[in-house]
């Protein structure tokens, strides 16, 4: 199926490109080096140089600037460098900015990245150690005496909420872990290649902050992952099938926090995702039916549940049934994280799920679905975000 053209952006970009370093607990490297790294994989696999290059986009939270990492490349002269903000939300973002780029000429060549030693250096996960002052940082300190320190506990309000509304208990998020660390285990690139868990080893793991246990929490990674984007006529030409950009979106909510929107009227959904879903279904002309499989960022299993909602996979609390039902799986209704998504690959901030997208794409993954023609990638939860809809050429 072609893509429908519904705005200027849809089917004027494509990914031709994706790259990244091993996934582990330790790299011994500088995350300039991951990026570097990264970033010329991906080259390769689209079959270009440095040279080709004359874009550049990565995250707010990344210690490598797009200058540095394209001088440590060999790239030349840039015509177009960005960051978006707010960590993980930014990912699908990233790809958003650099198809606008490219569909107006402002640039040919763009490659987006996101490397850090997450694990081995600054862990996220460990939450507020020191914070500048900012507008920000006193909306956070709101919360703060109250022991809500960490994004897990921020996650644990909502998640709690969630439960309570619709009469569930923590069993729910199980099948979320279970399928992601499923897919992980035929995928060589996942840290947790080969270790498949169950209901029971996740009912079973220990709480981090109730109703979230260890095993509905995302890891902590080191590494990097890059992708390279350009027009579709020039990708036909590369090494590999375009994965079209059928549409791209941010969202932010109304009363929207980072990870803290408790003031809003309703904790069950999350409306930053709704808005990017009622832009993708808007811009590309395709409906929920359409998408063969999602990539859903799965920092935490409630927030993957939410967004099946969001999206209108299923409806107001019924995603645990869907879930529960084998939907995710890859003979399911929705295959959801093939690649095992963070909880079973590796935590990059979703940059690896947009790989995963293309993959699909291409027929080329570890846990392919059978005749992939339109992938749903999503970016951070609970923050401002983004997402995509890739589509197959032709």
């Amino acid at each position: 199926m072609s893509v429908r053209n519904r705005d200027s952006l849809g089917g004027r970009a494509a990914i031709a490109g994706i790259g990244a370093t091993e996934f582990s607990k330790d790299s011994g490297r500088s995350e300039l080096k991951l990026a570097v790294e990264s970033v010329q994989a991906a080259l390769d696999d689209a079959g270009l140089t440095p040279a080709d290059v004359d874009g550049m986009v990565t995250f707010t939270m990344d210690t490598s600037p797009e200058i540095t990492v394209a001088q440590a490349a060999g790239i030349g002269e840039l015509s177009f460098f960005s960051r978006i903000h707010y960590g993980g939300g930014a990912a699908c973002a990233t790809v958003q900015q650099a198809a606008m780029a490219v569909a107006t000429g402002v640039a040919d060549v763009v490659v987006c990245y996101r490397a850090f030693n997450e694990r081995s250096g600054r862990r996220f996960g460990s939450g507020v150690q020191q914070r500048d002052p900012s507008a920000e940082g006193v909306a956070l300190g709101a919360n703060l005496p109250s022991g809500l320190l960490t994004p897990a506990s921020w996650v644990a309000m909502a998640a709690q909420r969630y439960l309570h509304a619709f009469r569930l208990d923590p069993s729910a998020f199980g099948p979320v872990a279970v399928a992601d660390r499923r897919h992980a285990a035929n995928n060589p690139a996942a840290y947790f290649h080969g270790k498949p868990i169950t209901l029971a080893d996740h009912a079973a793991s220990r709480w981090i902050v109730e109703p979230l246990r260890l095993l509905d929490c995302c890891q902590e990674t080191d590494g990097g992952q890059a992708i390279v984007v350009t027009s579709p006529e020039r990708a036909r030409d590369l090494r590999h099938a375009p994965a079209v950009i059928a549409a791209a979106a941010q969202g932010a909510g109304r009363a929207q926090e980072q990870m803290t929107s408790f003031y809003r009227d309703d904790l069950t959904g999350l409306p930053e995702m709704g808005v990017v879903a009622r832009q993708l279904w808007r811009t590309s002309g395709l409906t929920p039916a359409d998408i063969d499989t999602a990539v859903l960022y799965d920092h935490f299993t409630p927030f993957v549940l939410m967004q099946l909602e969001e999206f209108g996979f299923c409806g107001p609390g019924e995603a645990a049934d869907f879930a529960a039902g084998g939907g995710l799986e890859i003979d399911g209704r929705l295959p959801v994280n093939t690649h095992g998504g963070q909880l079973g690959e590796a935590y990059l901030h979703g940059m690896n799920g947009i790989a995963e997208g293309v993959r699909q794409l291409r027929g080329s993954s570890v846990n392919q679905v059978a005749g992939a023609s339109h992938v749903l990638v999503t970016a951070g939860t609970g923050v401002p975000t983004s997402g995509l809809v890739l589509s197959a050429d032709g």
